[in-house]
Protein backbone atom coordinates (compact mmCIF):
# COMPACT_ATOMS: atom_id res chain seq x y z
CA UNK A 1 0.00 0.00 0.00
CA UNK A 2 1.25 3.42 -0.44
CA UNK A 3 1.28 6.05 2.44
CA UNK A 4 1.03 9.89 1.45
CA UNK A 5 1.88 12.72 4.11
CA UNK A 6 0.04 15.86 2.49
CA UNK A 7 -2.77 17.51 3.14
CA UNK A 8 -5.78 17.34 0.54
CA UNK A 9 -5.82 21.23 -0.37
CA UNK A 10 -1.96 21.17 -1.42
CA UNK A 11 -2.02 21.42 -4.89
CA UNK A 12 0.67 19.35 -5.80
CA UNK A 13 -1.00 16.90 -3.45
CA UNK A 14 -3.93 16.54 -5.23
CA UNK A 15 -1.81 15.77 -9.15
CA UNK A 16 -0.25 13.23 -6.70
CA UNK A 17 -3.97 11.78 -5.28
CA UNK A 18 -5.43 12.35 -8.39
CA UNK A 19 -2.89 10.25 -10.20
CA UNK A 20 -3.28 7.58 -7.74
CA UNK A 21 -7.10 7.54 -8.03
CA UNK A 22 -6.93 7.04 -11.81
CA UNK A 23 -4.15 4.19 -11.71
CA UNK A 24 -6.22 2.61 -8.69
CA UNK A 25 -4.25 2.35 -6.10
CA UNK A 26 -4.53 1.49 -2.58
CA UNK A 27 -3.25 4.44 -0.58
CA UNK A 28 -2.95 6.11 3.40
CA UNK A 29 -2.97 9.46 3.43
CA UNK A 30 -1.80 11.54 6.32
CA UNK A 31 -2.83 15.39 6.91
CA UNK A 32 0.68 17.14 7.06
CA UNK A 33 1.37 20.81 6.58
CA UNK A 34 -0.47 24.18 6.54
CA UNK A 35 -2.56 24.29 9.84
CA UNK A 36 -1.88 20.65 10.17
CA UNK A 37 2.08 20.93 10.72
CA UNK A 38 3.64 17.85 10.98
CA UNK A 39 6.21 18.95 8.40
CA UNK A 40 8.77 19.89 10.56
CA UNK A 41 9.05 17.19 13.22
CA UNK A 42 12.13 15.09 13.45
CA UNK A 43 10.62 11.87 11.73
CA UNK A 44 9.10 14.46 9.12
CA UNK A 45 12.33 15.73 7.95
CA UNK A 46 14.03 12.17 7.66
CA UNK A 47 11.45 11.35 4.98
CA UNK A 48 12.28 15.02 3.19
CA UNK A 49 14.77 17.05 4.60
CA UNK A 50 13.21 20.25 2.18
CA UNK A 51 9.96 19.85 4.39
CA UNK A 52 7.64 20.19 1.85
CA UNK A 53 5.09 17.85 1.23
CA UNK A 54 3.54 15.72 -0.60
CA UNK A 55 6.38 12.57 0.17
CA UNK A 56 5.21 8.87 -0.66
CA UNK A 57 6.55 5.76 0.71
CA UNK A 58 5.94 2.95 -1.62
CA UNK A 59 6.36 0.00 1.13
CA UNK A 60 9.71 -0.52 1.91
CA UNK A 61 11.17 1.62 -0.61
CA UNK A 62 12.89 4.85 0.29
CA UNK A 63 10.93 7.73 0.61
CA UNK A 64 10.11 10.10 -2.29
CA UNK A 65 9.40 13.94 -2.25
CA UNK A 66 8.84 16.00 -5.64
CA UNK A 67 5.93 15.59 -7.15
CA UNK A 68 6.74 15.78 -10.51
CA UNK A 69 9.19 12.83 -9.52
CA UNK A 70 6.76 10.63 -7.62
CA UNK A 71 4.19 10.67 -10.60
CA UNK A 72 6.60 9.49 -13.14
CA UNK A 73 7.97 7.06 -10.61
CA UNK A 74 4.12 5.86 -10.21
CA UNK A 75 3.32 6.26 -13.69
CA UNK A 76 6.55 4.28 -14.57
CA UNK A 77 5.46 1.42 -12.50
CA UNK A 78 2.23 1.27 -12.22
CA UNK A 79 0.91 2.93 -15.55
CA UNK A 80 -0.62 1.40 -18.13
CA UNK A 81 1.89 2.17 -21.89
CA UNK A 82 -1.32 4.80 -22.74
CA UNK A 83 -1.05 7.13 -19.62
CA UNK A 84 2.94 5.97 -19.51
CA UNK A 85 4.70 5.26 -22.75
CA UNK A 86 7.21 2.35 -22.92
CA UNK A 87 7.97 3.67 -26.05
CA UNK A 88 11.15 6.50 -25.79
CA UNK A 89 9.54 8.80 -28.29
CA UNK A 90 6.37 8.91 -27.15
CA UNK A 91 7.10 8.72 -23.31
CA UNK A 92 9.16 12.11 -24.44
CA UNK A 93 6.01 13.66 -26.35
CA UNK A 94 3.87 13.15 -23.31
CA UNK A 95 6.67 14.14 -20.69
CA UNK A 96 7.13 17.55 -22.38
CA UNK A 97 3.47 18.71 -22.24
CA UNK A 98 3.97 17.56 -18.33
CA UNK A 99 6.71 19.78 -17.81
CA UNK A 100 5.73 22.13 -19.54
CA UNK A 101 2.46 22.18 -17.85
CA UNK A 102 4.20 22.16 -14.38
CA UNK A 103 6.61 25.25 -15.28
CA UNK A 104 4.42 27.32 -17.46
CA UNK A 105 0.77 27.14 -15.95
CA UNK A 106 0.91 25.76 -12.46
CA UNK A 107 3.79 27.31 -11.34
CA UNK A 108 2.31 30.26 -13.02
CA UNK A 109 -1.06 30.27 -11.78
CA UNK A 110 -0.68 28.61 -7.81
CA UNK A 111 1.39 31.24 -6.22
CA UNK A 112 1.12 34.71 -8.47
CA UNK A 113 -2.80 34.24 -8.82
CA UNK A 114 -4.04 31.98 -6.78
CA UNK A 115 -2.60 32.77 -3.74
CA UNK A 116 -2.98 36.73 -4.15
CA UNK A 117 -6.58 36.33 -3.97
CA UNK A 118 -7.31 33.26 -1.80
CA UNK A 119 -4.20 33.07 0.53
CA UNK A 120 -4.10 37.59 0.33
CA UNK A 121 -5.92 39.45 2.20
CA UNK A 122 -8.00 41.41 0.62
CA UNK A 123 -7.05 44.52 1.69
CA UNK A 124 -3.24 43.74 0.67
CA UNK A 125 -4.18 42.02 -2.44
CA UNK A 126 -2.83 44.21 -5.54
CA UNK A 127 -4.95 44.05 -8.15
CA UNK A 128 -2.85 44.94 -10.88
CA UNK A 129 -0.13 42.18 -9.84
CA UNK A 130 -3.16 40.02 -10.24
CA UNK A 131 -3.89 40.57 -13.95
CA UNK A 132 -0.28 41.07 -14.88
CA UNK A 133 0.05 37.74 -13.62
CA UNK A 134 -3.42 36.60 -15.50
CA UNK A 135 -1.62 38.13 -18.75
CA UNK A 136 1.22 35.85 -17.84
CA UNK A 137 -0.49 33.07 -17.49
CA UNK A 138 -3.02 33.95 -20.76
CA UNK A 139 -0.16 33.58 -23.41
CA UNK A 140 0.62 29.81 -22.03
CA UNK A 141 -2.99 28.95 -21.81
CA UNK A 142 -3.30 30.07 -25.61
CA UNK A 143 -0.74 27.37 -26.40
CA UNK A 144 -2.95 25.01 -24.65
CA UNK A 145 -5.91 26.04 -26.46
CA UNK A 146 -4.05 25.33 -29.44
CA UNK A 147 -2.87 22.26 -28.61
CA UNK A 148 -6.18 20.90 -27.21
CA UNK A 149 -7.83 22.00 -30.40
CA UNK A 150 -5.75 19.24 -32.17
CA UNK A 151 -6.71 16.13 -29.19
CA UNK A 152 -9.32 15.41 -26.18
CA UNK A 153 -6.10 15.59 -24.08
CA UNK A 154 -2.65 17.80 -23.66
CA UNK A 155 -0.45 15.45 -25.58
CA UNK A 156 -2.63 14.10 -27.67
CA UNK A 157 -6.16 11.98 -28.00
CA UNK A 158 -5.66 9.64 -24.27
CA UNK A 159 -4.96 11.06 -21.21
CA UNK A 160 -1.83 10.75 -20.14
CA UNK A 161 0.20 11.50 -16.92
CA UNK A 162 0.54 14.95 -18.79
CA UNK A 163 -3.03 15.69 -17.94
CA UNK A 164 -2.22 15.39 -14.48
CA UNK A 165 0.29 17.78 -14.63
CA UNK A 166 -2.12 20.13 -16.17
CA UNK A 167 -5.39 19.72 -15.26
CA UNK A 168 -4.87 19.27 -11.64
CA UNK A 169 -5.26 23.64 -11.28
CA UNK A 170 -8.00 24.22 -13.60
CA UNK A 171 -10.78 23.59 -10.67
CA UNK A 172 -9.32 26.96 -9.16
CA UNK A 173 -8.74 28.42 -12.09
CA UNK A 174 -12.64 28.12 -13.07
CA UNK A 175 -13.55 28.60 -9.74
CA UNK A 176 -12.10 31.91 -7.97
CA UNK A 177 -13.17 35.16 -8.85
CA UNK A 178 -11.07 36.23 -12.10
CA UNK A 179 -11.32 37.29 -15.58
CA UNK A 180 -11.12 34.45 -17.80
CA UNK A 181 -11.06 34.29 -21.71
CA UNK A 182 -13.22 32.46 -23.93
CA UNK A 183 -11.35 29.54 -24.51
CA UNK A 184 -13.89 26.43 -26.01
CA UNK A 185 -11.35 23.97 -26.02
CA UNK A 186 -9.96 24.45 -22.82
CA UNK A 187 -13.37 24.41 -21.54
CA UNK A 188 -14.28 21.46 -23.56
CA UNK A 189 -11.29 19.87 -21.59
CA UNK A 190 -11.97 21.03 -18.15
CA UNK A 191 -15.85 19.44 -18.35
CA UNK A 192 -14.42 16.04 -19.13
CA UNK A 193 -12.11 16.35 -16.10
CA UNK A 194 -15.06 16.77 -13.95
CA UNK A 195 -16.64 14.01 -15.38
CA UNK A 196 -13.76 11.84 -14.46
CA UNK A 197 -13.96 10.25 -10.46
CA UNK A 198 -10.91 10.78 -8.98
CA UNK A 199 -10.48 14.43 -10.59
CA UNK A 200 -14.02 15.25 -8.43
CA UNK A 201 -12.52 13.04 -5.84
CA UNK A 202 -8.83 14.68 -5.32
CA UNK A 203 -8.68 17.78 -6.93
CA UNK A 204 -12.42 19.67 -7.13
CA UNK A 205 -11.77 19.93 -3.14
CA UNK A 206 -13.31 22.91 -1.22
CA UNK A 207 -10.07 25.41 -0.29
CA UNK A 208 -11.37 27.72 1.92
CA UNK A 209 -9.17 26.53 4.97
CA UNK A 210 -6.95 28.36 2.88
CA UNK A 211 -8.72 31.63 2.68
CA UNK A 212 -7.48 34.42 4.73
CA UNK A 213 -9.73 37.32 5.17
CA UNK A 214 -9.25 40.68 7.02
Amino acid sequence: MLEIWGRRTSSNVQALMWCIGELGLPYKRHDVGHIYGGNDTPEFLVMNPNGTVPVLRDGDYEPLWETGAILRYLADRYGTPAFWPKDSVARARVDKWAEWSKLNIAMAFTQPIFWKVVRTAPSKQDPAAIQAAIAHLDHFLDIAEVQLSRGSYISGDTFTLADIQFGHVLFRYFDIPITRQDRPCLRRYYDALTARPAFREHVMVDYEELRVVD
